[in-house]
């Protein structure tokens, strides 16, 4: 049985979504420290990232010292 950490975006925090994570991995960011510096425009235009994922994504950014662009 695979476990969380079998997963390609096992790194990406799980309050951002479903709809949020699908369209993260589809766009090949598949780990948090990926998004640093990653303009929030180029993310919000994704489809199913809106602005509670925006939110909790540079939330867990800022705990490790990194930032959204």
């Amino acid at each position: 049985m695979a476990d969380a950490s079998d997963r390609p975006e096992a790194d990406l925090p799980r309050g951002i979504g479903a709809p949020a994570t699908r369209a993260l991995v589809a766009a090949g960011y598949t780990r948090l420290a990926q998004l640093d510096g990653v303009p929030v425009a180029e993310l919000a235009a994704l489809h199913g990232v809106g602005p509670k994922a925006l939110r909790v994504l540079g939330e867990a950014l800022a705990e490790r010292g990194k930032s959204l662009g």
